[in-house]
């Protein structure tokens, strides 16, 4: 087997994981604000390990180190809004909602960079609002969790901006710590309030419950540390294009576990599969365009 057919098979099973977290986010008994709190210190101190393994230096200047850790507030606030959504609903509908981070993207990245907003990127915008719509129009029961799921994609797209400005900068491996260490303190400091307004009087779970540790283990060491340290290796070898469209089908391995796993529970009616096709037809349509687009010359005049 060639090299990268490799790589390629080992993107797939990346993706794979990615799309085994919304369902970690269910099997695991712990609230979302305490889950994403875990999940953020075991992949810290995960991250802490590989830099004392490769001998590697992990500090930051202090402007860079505020900037970096600031980012990971905008982190937590996804997750926490991710697993809420899979609570609130079901793991399919939050990965129909995470399927727009792409064209979040498109529309966040302009912003930032103060570069134009693409007209097809405006036009497969309004598919997936229709996606959306047909979504909505069978599926209100469920409305509270896609809009979470909706916030959820938007902040990914915000910080996933932020951080490929970062990486010009400093290793993937110090921004992941710095990230998940400020994703980590942020939800811990945010405990009380939570605890005050938003738990339903209940305050906060620390206790795991039966196989909570193992998941937890997984969500923290393979979905989080694991995967993202196997990303950075592959783009090594692999376009970002290429990448990028790969990436786009987590939603579709999501939300296939989801069914296989949950069963009964994850059945949504065919009108749901039908908004969510759409959805993704117009997210994996956008690196083509996109593609496409960098690739046109503008034609010379003769003379």
């Amino acid at each position: 087997m060639s090299a990268t057919v490799k790589d390629y098979l080992m993107l797939h099973f990346i993706v794979l994981i990615w799309g085994f977290t919304a369902i970690l986010g269910l099997l695991i008994s712990l609230p979302s604000i305490e889950l994403v709190f875990y999940r953020t210190l075991i992949a810290s101190v995960g991250v802490a390990f590989l830099f004392l393994i490769k001998k590697k230096n992990i500090l930051l200047p202090t402007k860079d180190l505020l900037k970096v850790t600031s980012t990971g507030i905008i982190i937590a606030l996804h997750w926490i809004l991710f697993f809420w959504s899979a609570r609130v609903s079901t793991a399919s509908v939050c990965l129909a909602g995470m399927a727009t981070t792409s064209l979040w993207t498109a529309f966040v990245e302009p912003i930032f960079n103060r570069t134009k907003i693409k007209w097809y990127e405006v036009a497969l915008g309004l598919v997936v609002i229709s996606g959306l719509l047909v979504i909505f129009s069978f599926e209100s029961g469920y409305w509270l969790g896609l809009i979470m799921a909706l916030g959820s994609a938007l902040l990914a797209a915000v910080f996933s901006v932020i951080n490929g400005n970062l990486t010009q900068k400093h290793s993937p491996y110090q921004i992941t710590f710095y990230e998940m260490a400020g994703a980590c303190l942020f939800t811990l400091l945010f405990m009380p309030i939570y605890s005050e307004f938003l738990s339903d009087g209940v305050g906060i779970q620390w206790a795991w419950e039966g196989m909570d540790w193992f998941w937890l283990l997984i969500l923290g060491g393979i979905c989080t540390v694991y995967a993202f340290s196997v990303s950075v290796d592959l783009m090594k070898r692999l376009s970002v294009f290429s990448i990028n469209l790969t990436v786009n089908l987590e939603p579709v391995y999501g939300i296939v576990l989801a069914v296989l796993i949950f069963g009964e529970s994850e059945k949504m009616t065919p009108q749901f599969y039908l908004g969510t096709a759409i959805i993704l037809v117009s997210v994996l349509s956008y690196p083509v365009l996109n593609y496409l687009n960098k690739r046109r010359k503008p034609v010379r005049p003769l003379g």
